[in-house]
């Protein structure tokens, strides 16, 4: 048990380090294939304003956590230009389940697909959650991995700070 409280403690100040570490790094001009069909450029999807970025898994129970929060998010901010893209690291075989899983929970943000983890490879998302804002001019103004019950209220902060709104008080 000893070994397992070192181990989450090691993880946990690796993941802070790491993820201010991530801060203002510019990302290339990905493309990504939604669950449409359509390919995409990240470039053309902020051209309206900041994007938040989540890999994700149907496998994944505190990503599904965390997606109920983003559809929140995606419209209590798209009169600002924001938007949410999650992207799928399903494997190949698995993809199938992700549009059953949009549909069944009714989201309504753009998903993208990356079943060989190509685009997860190049934005340093392996753990599931993995979530990034992006500024209009492609920095990473926010990076976290994980998701537990509270983080909703910093991802909010994060997009509000991105919006340049300042923080909400307590019962807006």
């Amino acid at each position: 048990m000893q070994l397992f409280k070192r181990f989450v403690l090691i993880t946990m100040i690796f993941t802070a380090v790491y993820a201010d570490e991530q801060r203002d790094i510019m990302l290339p001009n990905l493309s990504v294939k939604l669950l449409d069909g359509k390919q995409v450029r990240l470039s053309a999807l902020l051209e309206e304003g900041p994007l938040l970025v989540d890999f994700w898994a149907t496998w994944c129970a505190p990503c599904k956590k965390e997606m109920i929060f983003l559809e929140e998010f995606h419209k209590k901010y798209n009169e600002y230009g924001f938007r949410v893209l999650a992207i799928s690291t399903d494997s190949p075989k698995s993809m199938s389940k992700v549009k059953s899983y949009i549909r069944a929970k009714k989201h309504t943000f753009m998903v993208g697909l990356d079943p060989n983890q190509e685009i997860a490879k190049k934005m340093n998302a392996l753990l599931m959650p993995t979530t990034l804002i992006l500024s209009k001019d492609r920095k990473v103004s926010w990076y976290h991995q994980g998701f537990i019950p509270g983080d909703e209220k910093e991802i909010e902060a994060q997009i509000r700070t991105v919006l340049e709104l300042g923080q909400e008080k307590e019962g807006e």
